[in-house]
């Protein structure tokens, strides 16, 4: 078993749960915008189109089509334009709002707090690598009482680059002044996580929280984060 010292996580699906939270957040803006009246619809229907395109998105975002500015309100535009609404200052200002509200939703998976605490008592190093905003996953960190556990946070902003390339990492090896050889990437997403911490060398935890079937190639693979206990 290597020997790791440092731990590197991923936050949103992995240790603060984006779906509930976003759920929250999309709730409290469909009545106060009165989406219901302007896309004829129920909620679960704009909250499971947004989470699409969200995905979609994001996934751009991770190779470099998309800027971070446009995917924060064309998610909304392609969830609205579903419903047949093309209302490009509506998208907008649900872009601004939304990332408002979201980040001081406090939803985090089960054992959550439980592992970081373990981790930390083991005397392991904890920091974020996320490609998510800065002012954002700051302010998440914050609210849901996850601050606290972490070093340092590295994101695509700070960085100057976004998972899955290397360089992010490097940026974060750095950062940290972890060694390659005894570092540690946790994450949900095998395309971000998983292949930016083999592009970078790094070794890896592919956290499977929906029990999807995959062909990771991550280091090691579990479906509750409890389970780092087995490899920690």
């Amino acid at each position: 078993m290597p020997s790791y010292q440092h731990l590197f996580f991923d936050l949103d699906h992995t240790l603060w749960d984006f779906d509930k939270n976003a759920s929250i957040a999309l709730k409290i803006l469909f009545e106060e915008e009165g989406l219901n009246n302007k896309i004829q619809a129920p909620f679960e229907d704009f909250y499971r189109t947004y989470l699409h395109h969200n995905e979609v998105l994001w996934n751009r975002y991770h190779h470099g089509f998309i800027s971070a500015e446009d995917l924060k309100w064309r998610r909304m535009w392609r969830t609205l334009l579903e419903f047949k609404v093309a209302d490009e200052e509506l998208s907008k200002t649900l872009g601004v709002k939304f990332l408002d509200i979201l980040p001081i939703q406090k939803e985090v998976f089960p054992y959550t707090f439980e592992i970081l605490r373990y981790l930390s008592d083991k005397g392991y190093v904890l920091h974020l690598i996320t490609n998510g905003f800065q002012k954002t996953q700051r302010t998440k960190l914050m609210h849901s009482g996850l601050e606290p556990y972490f070093r340092h946070m590295i994101t695509s902003e700070c960085s100057n680059s976004v998972k899955p390339k290397k360089e992010i990492f490097e940026y974060a090896l750095q950062k940290s002044g972890a060694a390659l050889n005894e570092s540690l990437m946790i994450g949900d997403n095998l395309d971000a996580d998983i292949q930016g911490a083999i592009n970078a060398g790094m070794d890896s935890v592919f956290v499977n929280h929906t029990q999807k079937p995959h062909s990771s190639l991550s280091t090691y693979t579990i479906t509750h984060l409890k389970e780092l206990e087995h490899i920690l």
